[in-house]
Parts: C-alpha cells; structure tokens; sequence
C-alpha cells in the first residue's frame, strides 16, 4: 500500500533582525547572450557587440528594500526615436532589430527612495558592413611635348561598417598588392566619408582593361559576411553627358501641360537617369519616366528648379537643371473704374489705390472722401489680363441715398450666454446697414485662436454663430465683426460675447485608504478641484451607503466653500468602512471615496536574501528563507501575528499557520524557514498581518526552488539542473544545435525507442537532466555545446564530476573541453567517451589544472543515426584532486590516478546522491558528494 503525502510543510520559528534592513538600490547590468562579443577588460568600459538587426535585451539585476524602480536612460544616439523622452521603466530593456544609430552608452537607474540612486551603464556597439560603393575617374595628360597622351585610372570604393573594414582589390581573380605590379598604386585617401581605398592605375595599359573588384571585410565580427562590388574597365569607359530638349528657363501659363526631355549624349556603363525638383518633391500628378519629365495642367505652386542628374560612377555625375517658371495673371492684370459707364475721372476727393495695404495682394481700390449727391450713381471696376487666354473680370457697386454704413452690436441680455456642457449654444449679433453685410465670428483668447470648428474665422450671414455639445474648452470670450460688402472698403465694426459652460466637479482624492489606530480620530476633506461654478452647492456625507447628518454649515460671511469635512471622533470597529462625500455644483456631481479602517498594511517581501533556497539532496525535499518587513506599523495598532498559508502551485491543499511576534518595528526585517518543499515544485505563499482590530491586507509571492549559479569559491558546487537558469550554463553560440533540459514528464511521449534516460539520476518523475536530441533535422557530427560560467581559478587543481547517460546504437561522442580565458579563448579537450554504455547513468571524474579564469564546456556529438541521445546530470565543480582509483569506461579496468570513474547507478540513495567509484573506501552517514548548500 503506497501513501502519498499531497504537502509536507514544516516551519521553522523566524528571527528578527534589527532596523536597517531598509538598502538602498543597487544595481548590475547582464545580457542575454545574443551579443557577438562582451568586452570586460575594463569593468568601466563594458562593451556589448551585436550585429545591426539583432535583438537588443539588457536585463538591470537589482537589490535593495523596499524593491527598486528600474529607469533606463542613454547618451550618444537614440534608442529609438522617441526613446530619451520617454524612458523605458522596465528591468528588461529590449530593442529589436537594432539599428547602428542607437549604439551608444545605456543607463540603469535604480532607486527606491533609501539612499541615492544606483546607476549602471554598458556601452552597446552596433556592428554592420554596407554594401561598398565604387566609383571611377580618369586624367588625361599630355607628355613628351603633345607626342601622345597618358590615360591614369582612379577606382574609389567606399563603404561605411563598424568595425573598420578591410580592402581587398583584385583584377579579375588576381589579389592586387604595390608589390606585384609597378603599374598600381593603392592608397587611403585624406579628407573622406566614410572608409575608401583608391586603386590608382598609372599610364594605362592594354592588360589594365579588366574586371575590377573590391572586397571589403570586417573579419567576419559578428558573423557579417564580406562583401564586394565589380567594374569592367574598357577602352569606351566614360562620365555620363547629357543635354535638354528646352531652354535652361522654361516660361509657360497656368494650366499648361509641360513636357521636358533629358538626353544622353555620353556615357559607358549606361548612365542612370533622375529628377528631382528643389525645393521639395515632384509636383503631385508629376511623372518621371526615363529622361523624361510631364507635368500636367501645371500650377503656380510648380515653379521652381528641376534637375535631371545621369550617373554611372564613372568621374562625377552630369546635370542639368531647368528654372520652370509659370505665369501668374495678376502680375500682368489692369484695372479700370468707370462711373455710370463712363471712365471715373480721379480728383481729390476720389482716389483710386493700387494694393491697398488693408486689402488682400494685388487688388485695386476706389476711395470716396466726404461723399456728396453729386457721388451717387453706379461704379464699376474691371480687371484685364493682356497676354493670357483669361477673360475680363468686373464687378459693381451701386452707392445711393439708401446707402448705410454698417453697425454691429450685441442683443440685449444676449453680452453672456451661459450653457451647460454637452448642450448646444448659440452666440448672436445684430448687424445694420445697407446692403447688409455678413459677420464674422472669431475668438479674443491668445491661448484658444481656433474656433470649434477647427477655423480661426467663421462667416455667419445672419450674425448667428451655432456651436453643438459645447465643452468647457470652448468658454471664453468670442468676437463678431463686420466683413467687408459689396465691394465697400469700410472699417469693420465689432463687439464681444461672453460664453460660459458649465460642468460638473472635479475633486480630489477621488480615492484614498485611511489607516488610523483605533480610538484615534480621523479628518477627512473632499475638496474641489475645478467646476463650472467654481463652488460647492451642497455636499452629502454616507457610510456604508446610508445618508450622515450633514456636516456644520459654513458661515453666510463666508467665501463659497471649496471642500467639505467630516470628522470621525474615533476609529472603531463599527466606525471602519467606506465613507462618501458626493459634492455637486447645480450643475453635476462628483464623489470623494474614503476607506477608513485600523487594518495593518500589507507585508512587504524581501527579495534580496542571499541564497534563500536550501536544497535537501537525500530526502528530495528543500527549504526556503522567507523573509518580510512591514509596511508601516505604526501607522495602526501593533502587529500581534501573522497568518500563514502555503498552497503548491496546481494544488488545492493549503497549509496554515499563525506566526506570534512581538511589537514590529519600521525596517525590522522577519524571518521563517519553510521546510520540506518538494524539487522542483513551486508554491504560493500567502501572509497575512493581525492586529486587535483583525486581519491586515494580505501579501502573496511564488517561490521557486532554484539552483545558486556556479562558484569556485565554494567547496563544492553540484548543478542539477533543476531550474530554467541551468546553473548560469549558456549554449555555446557557434555549435550546430543546443542541449535541451526535460524530465520525465515534459519528454515527447513519442520519443524514439532504445535510446535516452527514462529519468534524472534520482528516478523521479520530476527530475530534470540536460540531454542531446539526434533525430532529424541532426547530421552525422553535428555537435551541441553547453558552456558553464566564468570561474576565477583560486585552486591549482579541480575535479569536474558528472553523470552521464549513453544508452543508443547509434551513439556518437561525449567530450569536455577547458575553455581557458587568459588572453584569448584556448579550448583543450579535457575528456572524451564514445559508443553505446546500456541504460544506465554512470560517473566520470575528470581532473583538470586551469592556469587562469577558465570555462568548461559539454559537447555533445551527433552520431550515425537518430538512436544517440545522450545526457548529462549532476554536474560538480571541486577544489582538490579526483578520487585515485577510477574505472576506464572504454577498457572495462581500473586506470591510474587522474582516469575516469565511471559505474553503473546501483540503488537510489536519495534525491542526487551518488555511488562511490569502485575500489574507494565506503563512507558512513553521508552521499559520496557533499552537499554544496
């Protein structure tokens, strides 16, 4: 009969430790891995490589209590183009496709109000290789008094990489060099953009006819690939040469269709042509086809210069531009004003003005001073266009004795008109005069120049200006005036209305938590913030729902109230709730919510205890520090427990328990061990503070086990691989495929047979272990290689130990390398096993005596079919010389000293334990490995 035990907690009594536990923030910046290389000589100067394109992720680690707030921030570029104004606030920050404008030094800012902030920075390097850009130029000079001609060549290649690129120029398939040919001369050019190497070709001669290539090459930095670009050289090669079908000014009328044409006249390879219109693009409706350029129905706002640019990248391009120039009718207009059909005849007291400085460009005006009978009569002005196919335009005035000059002003009880917001208003003048002019709206307020509809000015033919759902960013004062009429030139009249909207409060706070210690009072304030009347009509108090007595009026001496109060004597159980004060203003309302209570403030968790998973390897169980300080305690009554409870996550079962402390301090910081976790489960943990008042707000967190990353300061160091992070291993970024991590449960159900480990070393289900897949799209040798951290060296030697799992007929190799990390990476092969070893895990013991900071390396090698898993688990770094007596896996004997220890797995000794190696002395109470926690 099997009993299965669903949660097994046991809790340890916590310790206080003192105040000061509240840190300041600090902060390390980490990556993930996709960098193509990370340059740390210098911890200052840290430098982050990535290829442009590639996704940037920086993660901003941070510690300190309370929690930090994260700010990233950065200088030389932009990390987009809205990036230094808005900052990211994230610990992660991530960028994809990153371009080489947003290199640059990245800042993290960490702060949590204790102390002054942490900030951490990393400069990233954007690396990239344009495609190189070549061009050609040719002198020719005269020698030997005119006898014959000398013809020099010049080829410029220019790219723009990071870092600098390398030239490379050939002839054909032949590497070109000063050495090899006296007629080349290669040089860097002063005084350039960008990065360019010249190939000179001096006196040219028949062979230097040929195809030319320059390859350019950062080396392969970051995996970019080089690049190149080829010309052919021949005997015709030549700059391009152009001419145009039309004058250099090009004069026509509005409306017109224009058609220019560029032509070649020269040019080998066969130039490429382009127009381009300055200032700004091509016209709309322009078409570019070729060398030649239409515009249809061309416009005054088509004038400007046209450029038709050939280019072949031999010597410097050719252009040719066009000055286009349209025609515009008033510049050429006459005006002409007759008086009952005959010419007006000017004197002083009728004047006529051309471009009058209170009219509109280009118009003509006539001015009647002092006006008589003798003025009355029928005016009519006419405007003629010579030269261009636009007809005469007239226009007539009739001035009688019925002529009123124009007057304006508001209705009565019409200067202010007040309507609430959403509703429709309506803005009247009333304007006099014969003819009648129209009035036009705008408004007087400098910070509002628009109208509601979007226009400064509005044209309202019966003085009416009509606005729909006002809003109270519509209220202020408006202007009506009188528009010119009838072609009468007279001064506007104006006069000014007042719209006032009305809306509902704002107040503040619109919600705020009161925590008060019982029998203290409490004062709480709603206030109003804004409102169309600015002042408080009436202001209802309720608790729970239920309506209070109203609050002390004010004085009738007193200014309008802004806030309303209500004061509590004192906080009680029956006194503790949701309290209301709904404020209103005729127009609307608007409520301040208020939860008072004596309720404790959450706890709050701390997330920066070192190492606070313990694991327990022989009974499969581990433990958690969990430790807390809480959010103001004397804010309320004293905390007198704290209620625990602990689910597995998928789980239903809770366990509870209440902690007792003593009087909590501000930045004491609390502390329980909970014990018997089971690997690799994760939990919810749910605390509660309780104070006489009854139970405070709860705080929650998941608690993962987790395996501390690899450190050779530790004596001994055993990853089992039982977290996502895998101990701080990365997968190697040049190898062919990656190491997956699984356990019994996440493995594919449809694995192939007779190959791999049914489980982790400890036989149970959740174990998770690091394993090789070989089944396609895996080539015979394709490797697989799982890096460990970065070890300072403080030991002359250290035993690497593991288990591993070569079960498989097709079987390749598993090796390990030692990556040291002096000057430059060296990898040396360390181990090495190959070939079918049955369905069991066994151990190897490898020495190895790094002389510097050092990595080791798990490579595994694909074999010649899909039945080759292999996998590795319980991987342990230890200071000191391996066992004496080991197994040679591969001979089936014991080897000397510094072999291999391999054996099959006899029993399970508990969750990780290990055999002893055959021939070594048994040792009492204890796994033959310690436990590094």
């Amino acid at each position: 009969m099997e009993v299965t035990c669903l949660l097994l907690l046991a809790l340890i009594p916590f310790h206080c430790r003192g105040q000061g536990v509240y840190a300041p923030a600090q902060a390390q910046i980490v990556h993930a891995g996709q960098a193509c290389v990370v340059k740390e000589d210098n911890i200052s100067e840290r430098v982050y490589t990535i290829r442009e394109g590639d996704t940037l992720v920086l993660q901003c680690l941070v510690t300190g209590h309370p929690r930090p707030q994260v700010r990233w921030t950065k200088t030389a570029g932009s990390a987009s183009d809205k990036f230094q104004e808005t900052s990211v606030f994230n610990e992660t920050l991530r960028i994809e496709r990153i371009a080489r404008t947003q290199g640059g030094r990245y800042y993290c800012k960490a702060e949590n109000g204790v102390g002054v902030p942490a900030i951490k920075s990393i400069r990233v390097d954007v690396q990239y290789l344009d495609e190189p850009v070549l061009t050609v130029h040719q002198t020719v000079s005269d020698v030997r008094g005119n006898f014959y001609q000398e013809k020099t060549v010049f080829l410029r290649c220019t790219v723009n990489s990071n870092p600098p690129a390398r030239f490379i120029w050939k002839r054909g398939s032949d590497t070109l060099s000063h050495s090899q040919d006296n007629g080349v001369d290669i040089y860097e050019p002063l005084y350039t953009q960008g990065e360019t190497k010249v190939l000179k070709l001096k006196n040219l001669r028949p062979q230097d006819y040929a195809s030319y290539t320059c390859q350019v090459s950062v080396r392969n930095v970051c995996g970019i690939p080089d690049k190149a670009i080829t010309f052919r050289l021949t005997n015709t090669t030549a700059p391009p040469a152009l001419k145009l079908s039309v004058n250099e000014t090009l004069v026509v009328n509005p409306g017109e269709n224009v058609t220019v044409q560029c032509l070649l006249t020269g040019g080998d390879p066969l130039p490429q042509l382009q127009w381009s219109h300055g200032p700004g693009p091509l016209p709309l409706g322009a078409l570019a086809q070729g060398g030649t350029l239409s515009i249809p129905s061309v416009q005054a706002r088509d004038s400007g210069y046209y450029n038709c640019t050939a280019t072949n990248n031999v010597g410097n391009p050719a252009k040719k531009t066009v000055n286009l120039l349209v025609r515009l009718p008033q510049e050429k207009v006459t005006y002409q004003w007759f008086k009952n059909g005959k010419p007006a005849r000017m004197s002083k007291r009728l004047l006529v003005t051309r471009n009058d400085p209170e009219l509109p460009a280009v118009t003509s005006s006539l001015e009647l001073i002092d006006l008589h009978f003798s003025d009355y009569g029928t005016y009519l002005c006419v405007a003629s266009f010579p030269g261009a196919p636009v007809p005469d335009l007239s226009v007539e005035v009739n001035i009688s004795s019925e002529t009123v000059p124009p007057t304006i002003s508001v209705p009565k009880g019409r200067a202010v008109v007040t309507v609430r917001e959403g509703s429709p208003a309506e803005l009247q003048c009333e304007v006099r005069g014969k003819p009648r002019p129209p009035v036009l709206w705008s408004r007087v307020d400098k910070e509002a120049a628009l109208l509601p509809s979007g226009l400064p000015l509005e044209e309202t033919p019966d003085g009416k200006l009509r606005l729909e759902r006002v809003s109270r960013d519509m209220s202020g004062t408006y202007r009506c005036q009188t528009a010119r009429y009838n072609g009468f030139n007279v001064r506007p009249r104006e006069a000014q209305v007042q719209l006032n909207v009305q809306f509902p409060p704002e107040v503040e706070p619109s919600s705020q938590d009161v925590r008060q210690a019982l029998g203290r009072p409490v004062l709480l304030r709603c206030s109003l913030l804004r409102g169309s009347p600015q002042r408080i009509a009436s202001a209802l108090w309720r608790f729970k729902g239920q309506l209070l007595p109203p609050p002390p009026a004010v004085p009738v001496a007193a200014e309008a109230p802004d806030h309303s109060e209500l004061r509590l004597d004192a906080v009680t159980r029956d006194s503790s709730g949701s309290y209301e004060c709904s404020v209103s203003n005729d127009v609307g309302s608007a409520a301040c919510l208020f939860q008072v209570s004596a309720k404790a403030y959450s706890p709050e968790f701390y997330f920066d205890t070192p190492n606070p998973t313990r694991s327990h390897k022989l009974s499969k169980n581990y433990s958690y520090v969990l430790q807390w300080t809480q959010r103001e305690p004397d804010a309320v009554d004293p905390v007198l427990n704290y209620r625990l409870s602990v689910r597995q996550l998928n789980q239903h079962n809770t366990m509870v328990k209440a902690i007792p402390v003593r009087r909590v301090e501000k930045g004491q910081l609390l502390e329980y061990i909970l014990t018997d976790l089971r690997v690799p489960h994760s939990y919810e943990v749910r605390l509660t503070p309780y104070t006489t008042f009854g139970a405070g707000d709860m705080a929650s967190r998941i608690i993962h086990y987790t395996e501390p990353i690899n450190s050779p300061n530790l004596s001994d160091n055993t990853c089992h691989f039982e977290d996502e992070k895998i101990c701080g291993y990365t997968q190697d970024l040049t190898d062919n495929f990656d190491w997956t991590r699984q356990n019994a449960l996440t493995q594919n159900p449809k694995r192939s047979p007779n190959t791999g480990p049914p489980t982790d070393i400890s036989g149970t289900p959740e174990g998770y272990y690091m394993f090789i897949e070989t089944s396609r799209p895996r080539e015979l040798g394709d490797r697989a290689r799982l890096v460990s951290p970065l070890y300072n060296a403080s030991a002359k030697f250290y035993c690497v130990s593991f288990f591993y799992h070569m079960y498989g007929k097709h079987i390749g190799s598993l090796n390990l390398l030692v990556r040291s990390r002096n000057k430059e990476a060296l990898d040396t092969h360390a181990w090495s096993l190959s070939g079918n070893k049955g369905n069991v895990w066994q151990q190897a013991h490898v020495p190895i005596n790094p002389s510097g900071p050092f990595q080791i390396i798990f490579e595994g090698v694909r074999g010649s079919g899909y039945l080759g898993d292999i996998a590795i688990d319980d991987v342990t770094l230890k200071k000191g010389e391996c066992p004496r007596k080991q197994m040679d896996p591969n001979k089936g004997e014991e080897a000397g000293e510094g072999g291999d220890c391999s054996s099959p797995r006899p029993q399970r000794l508990g969750r990780k334990a290990k055999p002893p190696c055959p021939g070594s002395p048994p040792q009492q109470g204890k796994s033959t490995t310690g436990d590094p926690h």
